[in-house]
């Protein structure tokens, strides 16, 4: 399928719906509420716009990485290993309520998107780039769950 905007579209569709459906099914209720948190956890309020903004450009770049000669590439395997991780976490995290496993899977998935980012950086820049963000709130989230578990 070489019709841009209709690529963009159904990665962004794919991406965020699937996030917004995972995430509504894995609300953090009480037991969430009942951890210790570290200092540096914020509001709760703050997740759901941090990711569906990140939701979008995860799927901005998987439609540049799909549009472009790097659809056979490894790029493109560790943009889907990173969309696989990223809805791993949080049923394991919150459904499961198994933070050890949680971190397991954001290391998994820490480490596909800064793959994603290395192997992208020479044949796609702005994909790469656009990325940048995404590895800081998944750095970020991979601190607040390892301090959830030693807090814990």
């Amino acid at each position: 399928m070489n019709n841009k905007p209709l690529v963009y579209l159904l990665f962004i569709i794919l991406v965020l719906g699937g996030g917004l459906l995972i995430g509504a099914n894995n609300v953090p209720g009480d037991w969430y509420q009942s951890l210790a948190k570290p200092s540096f956890n914020p509001p709760n309020w703050v997740f759901a716009p941090a990711w569906s903004l990140l939701y979008v450009i995860i799927g901005v770049v998987g439609a540049r990485t799909w549009l472009s000669p790097l659809r056979r590439s490894i790029a493109m395997r560790l943009w889907f290993a990173q969309l696989v991780f990223n809805f791993a976490w949080s049923p394991a995290f919150f459904g499961l309520q198994d933070p050890m496993s949680a971190m397991i899977i954001i290391l998994g998935l820490l480490t596909s998107v800064a793959g994603f980012i290395a192997v992208s950086w020479r044949q796609d820049r702005t994909a790469a780039l656009l990325f940048l963000p995404y590895l800081a709130w998944v750095l970020f989230a991979t601190a607040l769950n390892a301090a959830i578990i030693a807090l814990n």
